[in-house]
């Protein structure tokens, strides 16, 4: 299993929150390493979540979610 993390956006607050705005890839759905699987928002900049390896995608957080960076959106399997 890979996790999958919100990227770590602010480096003055580690604890730091946003927005995972837009899934672009389904739970169940088959991605390879590099691929767009996600948008996030914090502070108003939007940033990009590409997939750290191939696997099958297990979707952690619902869209709207308020996530903490650096915490566990997804694993790939």
């Amino acid at each position: 299993m890979t996790d999958v993390v919100f990227p770590a956006m602010s480096q003055d607050d580690p604890a730091a929150t946003g927005v995972l705005a837009t899934w672009f890839a389904r739970d169940g759905d088959a991605v390879t390493e590099g691929q767009l699987i996600a948008e996030v928002q914090m502070d108003k900049v939007d940033a990009e979540v590409v997939a750290p390896a191939s696997g099958t995608l297990h979707v952690g957080v619902s869209e709207g979610t308020e996530v903490q960076q650096g915490a566990v959106i997804a694993t790939l399997s």
